[in-house]
């Protein structure tokens, strides 16, 4: 049976390479648990041809006139819009992504692609009074060369396509390492983007092992922005690479994020928001909101209605399009979302709903009477687990809010402006949103968290800063008068 399982290679000078020594491991259905394909890994001496490849095909793709990358990458949109049957599939297959997330992606990249067209054409700098008589100053912007970006698992089209795209419109090449887990959506990029009109070795998409890849992406000086989405652990690895290496970086990293539900919230709005912040893709997102903070007067009620809410919930195969509640990633992450629960339980929480499993779909589960000294209180589980804890008033819930070291995103739902207006000005988080959930991305906003959610961001032009040069350019007219 294997041997007629699909085989993929890395994706490079525009190419499957296949060459002699490639490892390869077989991909596997997180649902079935049925092998999908058979993936190939690129060696050292590979990864040392993309990176000659990426270099070479920069240097044309970075002259190329704005109209003509925004016309590749409106070509993107359009293809990715045809494909989306196909793309949900491989998200679905490979991911455990439930269809309407899968859906999603789809939306969400279409206009990734869209916005970093219209960027193309936006990439500017300006021009500034000088100290000088005669001086004209001023600032450009260009690509700095070859960006690699390193993503996860959870939203494999989302999240390496918003580094992606603004790579691309700021004419520099792009090098992929996707997530072991999700190698079919990386791959697709290739597909759409080849099929759109970009030149070979401007994206090369690089499945390989960790031990095959070192620290190349940091040490190598072709490569002049590393920019990665994923656990914080791993974050501050890197960005000990990157200080080592002087190296440019991007971090996106974890998140335990709050939303605070005050007793004036409309309750049943409240319960429904909440729900989805933290069930959505099986929790596995990083802005999910984990923490639930209610405020005393309305905490009984919540729970109640949550509990309810959360027993509703469709699970079970993500190809249906009715679940709501797919798979986790793996084995391994479902075991680790269960200690969390039974670790939790075993001091003294309550588990209001849930706690099951069934292969690697894990119950949507609800707990209160949460502690500092249970796991789950400080640790990303990144699964379908709710934590809800009680609050005195206002400002006690804003004080657990911040009671993290993440700072990823945050939400509060309220009829009080000023209370809102107030979280939004003293939480700890790189993003708010008032009256709605955790859970939002929007790829012309900036989105990046503080604390160890990481720094920089990423989105529109937001990411065209970090993936340009900033260059100080003077014009002087006439004899400047000199002191010698």
């Amino acid at each position: 049976m294997s041997e007629q399982l699909k085989q993929i290679y890395p994706y490079i000078n525009g190419q499957a390479w296949k060459s002699e020594g490639q490892q390869h491991k077989d991909l596997v259905n997180p649902y079935t648990g049925k092998p999908l394909a058979r993936v190939f890994l690129a060696t050292k001496q590979d990864i040392e041809a993309a990176l000659d490849s990426a270099e070479r095909a920069q240097r044309v793709w970075g002259k190329m006139l704005a109209r003509e990358r925004e016309a590749i990458l409106c070509r993107a949109a359009d293809i990715v819009e045809r494909r989306r049957d196909d793309i949900v599939r491989v998200l679905v297959e490979e991911g455990g992504n439930v269809f309407g997330k899968a859906m999603f992606e789809c939306d969400y990249i279409v206009s990734t692609f869209r916005i970093a067209a219209g960027q193309t054409r936006d990439i500017r700098g300006e021009t500034m009074p000088s100290d000088l008589p005669g001086r004209i100053s001023m600032s450009i912007r260009r690509p700095l060369g070859v960006v690699a970006g390193i993503g996860p698992f959870n939203a494999p089209l989302l999240l390496n396509g918003k580094k992606l795209a603004p790579a691309l419109a700021a004419g520099n090449s792009f090098i992929l390492k996707p997530s072991p887990h999700t190698p079919m959506a990386a791959l697709m990029f290739a597909e759409i983007l080849e099929e759109a009109g970009l030149p070979s070795g401007v994206l090369t998409v690089l499945l390989t092992t960790d031990e095959a890849l070192g620290d190349t992406l940091f040490s190598d000086p072709r490569v002049k922005l590393v920019t990665f989405t994923g656990s914080a652990r791993v974050g501050r690895i890197l960005a000990d690479l990157a200080g080592r290496y002087q190296k440019r970086i991007v971090l996106e990293l974890g998140g335990k994020s709050p939303v605070v539900v005050l007793d004036d919230a409309t309750l049943d709005y409240a319960v429904r928001s909440a729900a989805f912040g933290i069930y959505f893709n099986q929790g596995q997102v990083c802005m999910a909101n984990s923490r639930i903070i209610v405020e005393q007067g309305i905490y009984d009620a919540f729970c109640e209605a949550f509990a309810k809410q959360v027993a509703r919930i469709p699970t079970g195969d993500p190809a249906l399009p009715q679940t709501a509640v797919g798979p986790l990633i793996s084995s391994e992450q479902a075991d680790f979302v269960q200690a969390h629960i039974a670790d939790a339980v075993s001091k003294g929480a309550t588990l209001l709903a849930g706690g099951g499993r069934e292969g690697n779909v894990v119950q949507p589960t609800a707990l209160c009477d949460v502690t500092p000294d249970m796991q789950l209180y400080y640790e990303e589980t990144f699964g379908p687990v709710a934590a809800i804890y009680k609050a005195r008033d206002y400002e006690h819930a804003l004080e657990m809010a911040n009671d993290t070291s993440y700072g990823l995103s945050s939400a509060i739902l309220t009829n009080d402006l000023q209370k809102a207006m107030d979280f939004a000005e003293r939480i700890e988080a790189g993003s708010v949103h008032i009256n709605d959930n955790s859970f939002d991305d929007d790829p012309n906003a900036p989105f990046g968290g503080f604390k160890d959610s990481g720094y920089g961001k990423e989105n529109g032009r937001y990411s065209i800063a970090d993936m340009t040069e900033l260059k100080w350019v003077t014009i002087q007219q006439g004899e400047r008068q000199l002191a010698f």
